[in-house]
């Protein structure tokens, strides 16, 4: 079961949306509602995640300077990590 739900696009992002319609041969709802599902389920797997995160370090659980070294020399970057790093 399913329930309706209007929402206000604006015209450029309307025509948009019909011409995706009109190529795909479905529906600007269906396409829509995928859409709304797609963003639901990305947002809430990045609130997890930042949960996660926060809980990780109220633990104390953070990398050791060791790992991230590994990590950017594994990108072939220092990713500003010499001018950034403070000595304890």
């Amino acid at each position: 079961m399913s329930t309706a739900m209007t929402i206000r696009l604006d015209p450029e992002l309307e025509e948009r949306l019909n011409r995706l319609a009109q190529s795909t041969h479905r529906s600007k709802a269906i396409l829509a509602a995928e859409a709304v599902r797609d963003f639901v389920e990305l947002s809430e797997w990045q609130m997890q995640e930042i949960k996660n995160g926060i809980k990780e370090a109220d633990e104390g659980d953070f990398a050791t300077e060791q790992a991230v070294r590994k990590t950017l020399t594994r990108w072939g970057a220092n990713a500003g990590y010499a001018t950034t790093h403070v000595a304890t």
